[in-house]
């Protein structure tokens, strides 16, 4: 009796011990604000192109296809970051790729910088779409890789809270100064990211995957706390590493067989319908609708930001206590009823009905919409992710043209389908390790 005691006292002391000396894992906060420093050069790559639509057309005379060329290529670019995120995170690490990243993007935004024509913009929006690609896988698997089980629904979420932190102040920023000057910002977290790499550990899943056992373990230490017991969790992350170095390592073809085939729709629908959604149309051109809704563009433009901040830091706070799957349904919802607002706005206009609530409806309907597997897996479904983006950028001035309201019914449509398709297919992860989690989608 006196020995169960004693073994349930040594357990309770490594639960208290478990994240670091003093029970605040610094150092997986700091490792997580240096990652996400990716997140915000994300968004604000996307942030971009709204606010600075008007002042880029008339200072290089582009007409409407060239700029809607420009805005999209971004995610052109992403796409190609997408396909090789996955390879090139397994190769030279996490940290490598964010070094790779925050390199392209630090070229395209120079590049955009000195353009004077369309060529080159269109060159530096494909750098850092490249980087944003890359930038979107590898900043949220580092976090979830880093953070222990119970920290990591609030800080994998903070990856969502800076692409909307940044960009809404994209949006901010874009209405008292130039767009060069703009594109002069989306240097400065790139530096911060770059110069904090310094200071923090590679992934230790990712060196316990590529064998390298000394420095796994003194990872995980310094994450941890030096006081910290890590042998549990160093025992669960090599015994999950035994097992997948026993399975036959899968081709391209093979992912989709019965085995992986759970893990591949659950990532690859729920990029789908993100992006099908219509939340890259609203985001690069947010000022063009406002102006078609005939509501004041800055006005709408701030608004939309600050509440893109408050509503994201909401769901960050709230992703461990009510779970993702529940806010994601939340989410869904909250897309379908903003699109549906917005395109009886537009029906309005367009029919000439009830005129003087058009602008109302229209940013009412615009204001609520939330900024919403690794290796080959991982870059199938981040390339889905954005091709997805590209096609609804690239699309949306041309549905606008056919028709405003049909536009908004249809992503209406779309998120209403997303909503059925996480109740049925996505599975909870709250309070899950990495590892139970795999185990459960793909037994």
């Amino acid at each position: 009796m006196e020995e169960e005691m004693r073994e349930a006292l040594m357990r309770e002391e490594k639960k208290e011990s478990n994240g670091s000396d003093d029970g605040q894992p610094w150092m997986v906060y700091f490792s997580t604000f240096v990652a996400v420093c990716g997140s915000y050069e994300f968004g604000a790559c996307t942030g971009y192109s709204s606010p600075v639509q008007d002042a880029i057309i008339k200072d290089l005379n582009l007409t409407l296809s060239e700029y809607s060329l420009f805005g999209s290529i971004l995610t052109f670019g992403a796409m190609i970051g997408a396909i090789t995120s996955g390879p090139i995170a397994d190769f030279i690490g996490r940290k490598g790729a964010m070094r790779m990243s925050s390199a392209s993007c630090i070229a395209g935004w120079l590049v955009i910088y000195f353009s004077k024509g369309p060529w080159p913009l269109d060159i530096g929006r494909l750098a850092t779409g490249y980087g944003m690609g890359v930038f979107s896988y590898v900043v949220p698997v580092f976090v979830a890789e880093i953070a222990p089980t119970d920290l990591r629904g609030r800080l994998t979420t903070l990856n969502q809270f800076m692409i909307a932190t940044a960009a809404s102040m994209s949006y901010i920023l874009g209405t008292v100064i130039s767009w060069r000057a703009l594109a002069l910002a989306g240097l400065v977290p790139c530096a911060i990211l770059l110069f904090g790499l310094f200071f923090i550990p590679e992934s230790p899943r990712w060196l316990a995957k590529i064998g390298r056992e000394n420095d796994f373990l003194a990872s995980l230490q310094k994450l941890r706390g030096k006081n910290a017991d890590i042998s549990d969790e160093a025992q669960e992350i090599q015994d999950y590493i035994t097992t997948l170095d026993g399975l036959p390592k899968p081709k391209l073809l093979e992912l989709f067989q019965t085995r992986y085939l759970r893990s591949l729709t659950i990532g690859i629908g729920l990029m789908v319908c993100q992006q099908f959604g219509g939340i890259n149309g609203i985001c690069f051109y947010v000022s063009s609708i406002f102006e078609l809704a005939g509501f004041p563009s800055s006005i709408g433009n701030v608004t939309y930001a600050i509440l893109q901040i408050v509503i994201t830091g909401i769901g960050a706070s709230l992703i461990d206590k009510a779970g993702r799957k529940p806010l994601l349904l939340v989410s869904g919802s909250g897309l379908t009823v903003a699109c549906t607002i917005t395109a009886i706005a537009f029906y309005f206009k367009v029919h000439e009905v009830f005129l003087e609530a058009v602008p109302t409806l229209a940013a009412t309907g615009l204001l609520i919409f939330p900024i919403n597997i690794k290796g080959r897996a991982g870059s199938i479904a981040t390339l889905t992710n954005w091709f997805g983006a590209w096609l609804c950028s690239y699309t949306f001035n041309f549905l606008m043209s056919w028709s405003y309201y049909g536009t908004f019914f249809v992503y209406a449509a779309i998120n209403a389908l997303t909503v059925l398709f996480i109740i049925v297919v996505v599975p909870e992860t709250t309070g899950r390790s990495l590892e139970q989690l795999q185990a459960s989608i793909n037994k």
